[in-house]
C-alpha cells in the first residue's frame, strides 16, 4: 500500500512540473479548435455536424502519441526507474499511473470541446450523448495504448519524438477529419485503417456503436496491452 501511495504521490509530482502535458493536452488542440472550427465551419457549413468528433479526434491523438511517451520516458529511462525500484514500487505501476493521468487530462479536454464547440461555431451536438462519451472512453484507452508502446519501446527522448511526430501525423491526415476519407487513394484509405483515429472517429460520429467499427478498435487495444505487458517485463529484468 505504501509503495502504491508512494507511486501516485510522484507521479502527481511529475504532472505537476509537466509542460508536455499542458501544451499536448490542453493548449496545443484547444488553439486547434479555436482555428479551425472557425475554417471549417465558414469552408463546408455541413462540418458543423462532425466538428465535435473532429476536433476531438486531433486532441486525443495528439495528447496521446505526443504527450504520453515523453512521460514514460522520464520513468523507464531515468533514475526515477531506480527510484521506483528502491522504494518497492512495482514498474509497471509507473505504466498504469501515467495512462491513468494522461487519460484524465484528455477527458477533460474533450468535455471542453464538447461544451464550447455549440456555443462557439454552433456546433451539432451528438444525438446520443451515452454512446458519443462510451465511444470516446474505448477511442482513448486505444491511442494511449498504442502511445505507452512508442514511450517503452524508445529510450532516447530525441528519438521519441520523432517517432511519435512520424504516427501522429497520418493517424491525424488519414482519419477522415480533415476531409472525407473516400476522396484518399486506395492505399491510404487502407494505411489509415492501421490507426486507431479511424476507427474512432467513425464510431463517435455515428449515432450507434456498430461492431465493425468497435471490433477494430478493440483488437488494436488487446494487441497493443500485450505488447505493453511484454515491454514492461523486458525493462525489469
Amino acid at each position: 500500500m505504501g509503495a502504491f501511495l508512494y507511486a501516485i504521490s510522484l507521479q502527481w509530482k511529475l504532472d505537476i512540473r509537466s509542460k508536455t502535458i499542458l501544451i499536448t493536452c490542453y493548449i496545443v488542440p484547444l488553439l486547434f479548435f479555436a482555428i479551425m472550427g472557425e475554417i471549417f465551419t465558414s469552408v463546408m457549413p455541413e462540418s458543423k455536424y462532425t466538428l465535435i468528433q473532429s476536433m476531438t479526434v486531433f486532441g486525443v491523438t495528439m495528447g496521446s502519441f505526443i504527450g504520453l511517451p515523453p512521460s514514460l520516458v522520464e520513468i523507464y529511462s531515468s533514475d526515477i526507474n531506480k527510484v521506483y525500484k528502491a522504494n518497492g514500487v512495482p514498474l509497471y505501476l509507473g505504466l498504469v499511473l501515467t495512462n491513468i493521468s494522461a487519460y484524465i487530462h484528455l477527458f477533460i479536454m474533450s468535455i471542453l470541446l464538447y461544451i464550447t464547440a455549440p456555443i462557439f461555431f454552433h456546433a451539432e451536438i451528438p444525438e446520443h450523448p451515452g454512446i458519443y462519451f462510451a465511444s470516446l472512453t474505448i477511442f482513448i484507452a486505444v491511442s494511449l495504448c498504442i502511445a505507452s508502446i512508442i514511450g517503452l519501446a524508445i529510450k532516447d527522448q530525441a528519438k521519441t519524438s520523432m517517432i511519435s511526430i512520424i504516427v501522429f501525423l497520418p493517424s491525424v491526415m488519414l482519419s477522415g477529419i480533415m476531409f472525407p476519407i473516400e476522396l484518399l487513394p486506395k492505399a491510404f484509405e487502407r494505411i489509415g485503417k492501421v490507426f486507431p483515429a479511424s476507427w474512432g472517429y467513425k464510431l463517435m460520429a455515428n449515432h450507434t456503436i456498430r461492431f465493425e467499427n468497435l471490433l477494430p478498435l478493440i483488437i488494436i487495444l488487446t494487441l497493443a496491452i500485450c505488447i505493453c505487458r511484454m515491454l514492461v517485463h523486458k525493462i525489469d529484468k
